[in-house]
């Protein structure tokens, strides 16, 4: 179909596009959670700083998991950021995949949808590290106040 010559096209972005990534991601959670009426989700500086923090950290210790290279636990690096809310979860993957593939990667799965779903959580933090090879590091966390 056509689109009107008076509707913009808007380009699909980059992987690097950091705002329009995580706006897609925050809007394509909030829609899954509203079609369960849950209470939409709203970003946290706090947490997406602790998110971007365990990417580069997975990176670097070339392994997917929720713990730093200094030992420490999500609920640490949260603290680090300042967050003093309840940290609800944390979901991790390493791959090749964009933003929507790794989401629908974790809703298939019950504990890492759980962590997205979970009725209690208000707040959203989610970043990524991309590596010059192209691999990608994601974490996503959520809490509330």
């Amino acid at each position: 179909m056509p689109v009107p010559q008076d509707m913009p096209v808007q380009a699909p972005a980059a992987v690097d596009d950091n705002a329009a990534i995580a706006g897609r991601v925050l809007q394509q959670i909030n829609t899954l959670r509203g079609n369960l009426g849950q209470p939409a989700l709203t970003p946290s500086t706090q947490l997406d700083a602790a998110a971007l923090a365990h990417s580069r950290d997975m990176s670097a210790q070339n392994w997917a998991w929720h713990w730093g290279s200094d030992g420490s636990s999500p609920l640490d690096r949260v603290r680090r950021q300042g967050f003093n809310g309840t940290l609800v979860g944390e979901n991790i993957s390493e791959s090749y995949e964009n933003e929507i593939e790794t989401l629908t990667a974790w809703m298939g799965t019950r504990d890492t949808r759980d962590v997205i779903m979970d009725p209690s959580a208000t707040l959203l933090g989610f970043s990524w590290y991309k590596e010059p090879s192209g691999k990608l590091w994601w974490t996503l966390l959520t809490g509330s106040q």
